[in-house]
């Protein structure tokens, strides 16, 4: 491509091709359309979708899957604060996402033109760092710096903002200067004139050197020596030690099975979270899956490994105050949240996980007696949920829709999961098939992120079937997104609780306040919304239903198609005080 011919855009699609970016993820606008366009000329998928927030969900996926970070680019103003909810979401679970965002021509901001904000006080809160660039030849540095900023420490969104009038070719920016200058003789006309005239020379100076993109990958922090000696030493001398591993023990996506050996060499019975459900497969005699919150008030040492003493651990409460505990955290903040632990091991939680397990003697030391009480809690839990499951109504029992799914989904399926009540009573149900099978939105508990998660799921892993567990509340966020999938030959499998209601809220409200405003739904036809976007849409009503019409769901989209069962389910008290503070 001759120098005339190219543009801003092109220095942008060079960064991330450098940087090993497989998919852009955009809702098209003229603010970004030189990005989009010069990133498929490179090679880079350009995937179009249906609301910016999406593009954020996709790219945040493909991050939490590959440890690529993922990008999402959005036009100015309405494109960008449509991003605001999903890129908290990948703040608060700590996922490398770049946004890349236009703005209004450099010259015009402030002044009224299209879509002209002050983007920067609304990003700034809810992402590592922002750039604002000013000059076409600092466009690729800007891109390579942010995705070294975005994986760097404790991992998180970033947001570069890319003004139109640095990425169309010089000719055509030119013109636009000339022509907004006019041509008055009047001494205001000549300054105006001559002020735009030398603002586009510094914006264009440099402009036809070739990209110079420098690819840094940080390294993954570690926790001092002494820390791990400490932490081992309380772990091999506890008699009934406890772990407790979230998503950020998944950063390094690459290293998870690496992580998984880690864990079967320490010894310890684990209780996975987040990204992290799994991680040691469907069935691994470490793993316990039920009465968390009863093991940790009796383990006398508790590893925290990538999680923090947030409302899920109860501000920490969950751990007995005469327990050793342990925190492996790549923030210190986060590693001393709400209770101090004993020994602090500012790091990677994975590679921690890894260099413990280093230190740990071939034969783990023995500790059937605590595994086995652990065990058989857990097996008298599977045994009420059996109980529950063979409940039967005028629709379907959830709990055996969703054990319906999990014998029917492949042994390579991932799972999104988003929702409230179905999607919790999933979490006891539904078994990820092994690491990174498993994606929820995290801490900040965001509805809507289905379409944007599977969408990127689909595209990172594609030889694995792509579950989403829809709650029917929550489906209503990103529906449209089946018309993204149709378009793109996305071929997930999405199943929606159906039970007329946000029913999470609703549980908890009527008991409380005695009233169910604002928590009722219909038994919306989803399938027939589906449909017609061109997907298969099917139904289950009734108990007869489930098995044939999911067997149905999977060979579809095996076959490539998209697919939404529309499933009604009967109202369950099965999570009864469930509610969150």
């Amino acid at each position: 491509m001759a120098v005339a011919d190219r543009h801003g855009g092109h220095r942008v699609a060079e960064a991330l091709a450098a940087h090993g970016v497989r998919w852009v993820f955009t809702l098209c606008g003229g603010h970004i359309s030189p990005i989009l366009v010069a990133a498929r000329a490179r090679g880079i998928r350009v995937v179009d979708v249906r609301h910016e927030a999406t593009a954020v969900f996709a790219a945040d996926a493909v991050a939490r899957l590959t440890g690529v970070p993922g990008v999402a680019a959005v036009t100015a103003g309405p494109g960008l604060t449509n991003t605001i909810t999903a890129l908290k979401n990948a703040q608060l679970a700590q996922s490398p996402v770049v946004l890349l965002g236009g703005a209004a021509p450099t010259a015009l901001q402030g002044r009224g033109a299209l879509q002209d904000i002050e983007q920067k006080p609304l990003i700034e809160p809810h992402v590592k760092a922002t750039w604002r660039v000013r000059r076409v030849r600092d466009l690729d540095a800007a891109v390579a710096e942010a995705f070294a900023v975005a994986r760097e420490g404790v991992p998180g969104p970033v947001f570069v903002e890319c003004p139109v009038d640095l990425l169309y070719d010089a000719a055509s920016i030119r013109q636009w200067y000339a022509e907004a200058a006019g041509k008055g003789t009047a001494v205001a006309d000549r300054a105006l004139r001559w002020w735009l005239n030398r603002h586009a020379a510094r914006m264009l100076a440099g402009a036809d050197a070739p990209p110079q993109v420098t690819v840094r990958t940080p390294e993954a922090p570690r926790p001092t020596e002494s820390s791990l000696r400490t932490a081992w030493s309380a772990l091999a001398s506890a008699q009934r030690p406890l772990l407790v591993v979230g998503s950020q023990a998944m950063v390094d996506a690459p290293a998870a099975p690496a992580v998984a050996d880690a864990l079967a060499r320490i010894g310890a019975p684990v209780y996975l979270s987040g990204m992290a459900r799994g991680l040691l497969g469907p069935a691994h005699p470490l793993q316990m899956r039920h009465r968390r919150r009863e093991a940790l008030r009796e383990a006398d040492c508790v590893l925290l490994a990538g999680v923090p003493c947030d409302f899920r651990l109860d501000y920490g409460r969950h751990v007995r105050r005469s327990a050793t505990l342990l925190a492996a955290n790549r923030s210190r903040r986060d590693a001393t949240l709400n209770r101090r632990p004993a020994v602090a091991m500012i790091g990677d939680a994975g590679e921690t996980l890894r260099a413990l397990a280093r230190q740990a003697p071939r034969e783990p030391a023995g500790r059937s007696d605590w595994i086995a009480a652990l065990r058989a809690r857990d097996e008298a839990r599977e045994r009420e949920i059996e109980r529950d499951t063979a409940r039967s109504g005028s629709a379907v029992n959830p709990l055996r829709l969703l054990r319906a799914v999990d014998a029917v989904a492949g042994p390579e399926a991932v799972f999104v999961a988003d929702g409230g009540d179905f999607v919790a009573t999933a979490s006891y149900v539904v078994r990820p098939r092994g690491p990174l099978g498993w994606l929820d939105p995290g801490a900040f508990g965001t509805l809507g992120v289905g379409g944007g998660f599977a969408l990127g799921a689909a595209l990172a892993r594609p030889g694995a079937e792509v579950w989403v567990l829809y709650g029917d509340g929550a489906c209503g966020f990103s529906l449209g997104e089946f018309d993204t999938f149709v378009r793109h030959g996305v071929p997930v499998v999405a199943v929606v609780g159906n039970d007329a209601g946000w029913t999470q809220i609703a549980r908890e409200q009527v008991k409380l306040l005695g009233d169910d405003v604002a928590t009722t739904l219909a038994r919306t036809d989803y399938d027939a919304v589906a449909a017609g976007y061109g997907a298969l849409g099917l139904r289950i009503t009734g108990d007869a239903d489930v098995e044939p019409v999911l067997a149905r769901a999977r060979e579809a989209a095996l076959a490539g198609r998209p697919v939404l069962v529309n499933a009604w389910l009967d109202r369950s008290d099965f999570r009864e005080g469930s509610i969150s503070m």
